[in-house]
């Protein structure tokens, strides 16, 4: 599939390239003939004024007011010439008639005075070497006064126009044929280059296809089970009269279950909307201390049955810092609470769940602060680090580059843990990190994870403070 759409992306490229570059080529192409065209007409003009000037007119012996060009006299000089590119000569007298030429053959061509040059065909003319020949030619017709003395016309061989044309018809042929064969190797691998990132998100898509299948098909086989055991119990309760203990412990555990079902789709609806861009989530001034204190307490219920130590800590800002407005907002920055909550919720919940008895896990927040002035006010390009370490049991190293990745457990088996009495998991789903992550980066923050086996992971969140004072 994708080295067809490769394909048709390179024949695309070719094709558009192909005819733009033909639609150049062919203004070249009118453009330098027309050129050549005008040179030979504006070469045929000057030769018929020079000629003109040159003419010597007399009058005739026995008509004194009649007038008439003395032939000899005025064409004596131009002589018959060898040369391929010759300009040739014809003067007519005022009927019509040829009187002197310098071709060596009678051009069987009638007189045609217009005002621009006209291409002729010339057949039998051996002169060239040719049956046939093509010819540039401008006739005017010689006047004094309101008597016509004659026609004079300059014919000019074709060749001028259609050698320069042909070679650049070849070169012109030439480059396109080039440019066309390296436009389709450079489409070709361009094509490769612009479907890279549509295949890797194709194949991402099947992972998270094939993963989210994975993690539906578990709780749904198991809703499934205890529903069935449910009925037939509570076939065997309405027969027998038994307690209703068992059969009440099955409904909960089908429960829990949908609640964790439920969890799962939110949770991919979720990252389904950060990945397509139509979150309406609004920002606002979000005190991340008081946040922190907020989610802290609610994790210290479940740290204290694991008999975890969970601490806090606040980096007290500087003590140069003497601005009380930015010392009240010092831990505050513009985003989404809920969004927070539920970052902070899973980095904790995660250090919780991987960190052993007696352990320790410690939040720490912090500011790291910039300061930039321009045109009189104080641009503050500062940031919020939150740190969440713990003393468990680690990561090992290669697992640390697909860590974010959706459904992606270091466990290589990919398996939950069940109970004996309710077959209920005790794990994630694998979307945790990768929720976290995507908070981050709608935050336009940064999350990096360090981590060494045995001794404990830590996660460092960087989210951006951008505001501007007055300096």
């Amino acid at each position: 599939m994708f080295q067809a759409t490769r394909r048709r992306l390179a024949i695309w490229y070719t094709a558009v390239t192909a005819i733009l570059l033909l639609l150049f080529a062919s203004g070249v192409y009118l453009y330098v003939r027309s050129t050549l065209i005008e040179r030979v007409d504006d070469t045929l003009y000057h030769v018929v004024e020079v000629i003109e000037r040159s003419l010597v007119i007399e009058p005739l012996k026995f008509q004194p007011t009649q007038l008439r060009v003395n032939i000899e006299a005025s064409f004596r000089n131009n002589a018959e010439n060898a040369e391929d590119d010759r300009i040739d000569l014809e003067w007519f007298n005022p009927n019509g008639e040829l009187v002197w030429s310098t071709f060596s053959e009678i051009l069987d061509i009638p007189i045609h005075t217009h005002h621009t040059g006209e291409t002729v065909r010339v057949v039998g003319m051996g002169g060239w070497g040719e049956s046939a020949l093509l010819l540039r030619q401008v006739t005017k017709r010689i006047e004094l006064g309101r008597q016509v003395l004659g026609y004079l016309r300059v014919s000019h061989p074709w060749f001028e126009v259609t050698k320069p044309s042909r070679q650049l018809i070849f070169d012109l042929a030439l480059g396109i044929s080039l440019m066309v064969l390296s436009v389709a190797a450079s489409g070709w691998f361009l094509s490769g280059k612009a479907m890279e990132p549509v295949g890797e998100s194709y194949q991402r898509l099947k992972q998270f296809t094939a993963d989210a299948s994975h993690e539906l098909r578990s709780p749904i086989a198991l809703i499934q089970t205890n529903v069935q055991v449910a009925l037939s119990d509570l076939d065997l309760v309405e027969e027998t009269g038994n307690d209703t203990i068992q059969y009440r412990q099955q409904l909960k555990v089908v429960e829990r279950l949908t609640q964790r079902l439920g969890k799962l789709v939110n949770d991919l609806l979720f990252l389904a909307r950060q990945d397509s861009g139509i979150t309406t989530d609004i920002f606002s001034d979000c005190p991340l201390d008081a946040l922190l204190m907020e989610v802290v307490e609610e994790q210290q219920i479940v740290a204290r049955e694991k008999q975890i130590n969970l601490v806090l800590h606040l980096v007290d800002p500087p003590p140069t810092e003497v601005n009380p407005e930015l010392l009240e907002n010092w831990f505050t920055l513009m985003g989404n609470w809920e969004q927070l909550v539920r970052l902070l919720t899973n980095l904790i919940g995660n250090a919780l769940q991987h960190t052993p008895i007696s352990g320790v896990i410690k939040v720490e927040l912090g500011r790291i602060e910039g300061i930039n002035r321009v045109s009189g006010m104080r641009y503050t390009n500062s940031y919020l680090q939150i740190k969440v370490s713990d003393t468990g049991i680690g990561i090992p190293t290669e697992a640390l580059p697909r860590l974010f990745d959706r459904f992606y457990r270091v466990d290589p088996a990919r398996t939950h843990r069940t109970g004996k009495t309710d077959k209920t998991t005790t794990t994630g789903s694998g979307l945790g990190l990768a929720i976290a992550q995507a908070i981050v980066e709608h935050h336009q923050g940064q999350i990096q994870v360090t981590s060494t086996p045995g001794e404990g992971t830590t996660f460092t969140v960087t989210l951006p403070i951008l505001s501007s004072t007055p300096d």
